[in-house]
């Protein structure tokens, strides 16, 4: 029996979290985006991990996202720096973190045709499936002010 072909928007959410395993492996290891994002989409997305098939990755997507994030990041570093509360600091946050804020800001810039509450919803809820502390609060919170920096004056996209 053939599974139900995924929603276009599952395809999105799989690519915002396989666009973060692609930065946080780059950020640990290096190399180049290129094989990273061929490594990941080859071998890690749409992943039937215990009998469970995972939704594939928009290729699209997650090669829009890292490229995005790879190019801007000393930009977006800035931005989330200033956006973090006294108590964090970019440089001492654990790689996987400092990846889940670069991407949801690099989107929360360049993808404005989805809206601020989708995006500050699908990095929040990625960062709670990774840590049970404070962390899916601070990403809320670093979001929210960059929603509200990055997009002042934007008209709202339907």
């Amino acid at each position: 029996m053939s599974r139900p072909r995924p929603s276009q928007k599952a395809r999105r959410t799989a690519a915002r979290l396989g666009a973060v395993q692609t930065l946080y492996g780059l950020e640990l290891t290096g190399g180049g985006v290129d094989a990273a994002i061929g490594e990941f989409l080859a071998h890690h997305s749409g992943l039937d991990l215990d009998g469970e098939a995972f939704v594939p990755a928009d290729p699209a997507t997650v090669s829009r996202i890292v490229h995005g994030v790879q190019e801007q990041r000393a930009a977006l570093d800035e931005l989330i720096s200033d956006a973090l509360d006294e108590q964090w600091a970019l440089d001492r946050l654990e790689p996987l973190l400092r990846s889940i804020l670069r991407a949801g800001a690099w989107e929360a810039g360049a993808t404005l045709s989805v809206p601020a509450p989708v995006l500050i919803a699908e990095y929040v809820h990625m960062a709670g499936a990774f840590f049970g502390g404070r962390e899916p609060g601070m990403v809320n919170a670093v979001m929210d002010k960059l929603m509200k920096r990055l997009r002042a004056g934007l008209p709202v996209v339907p």
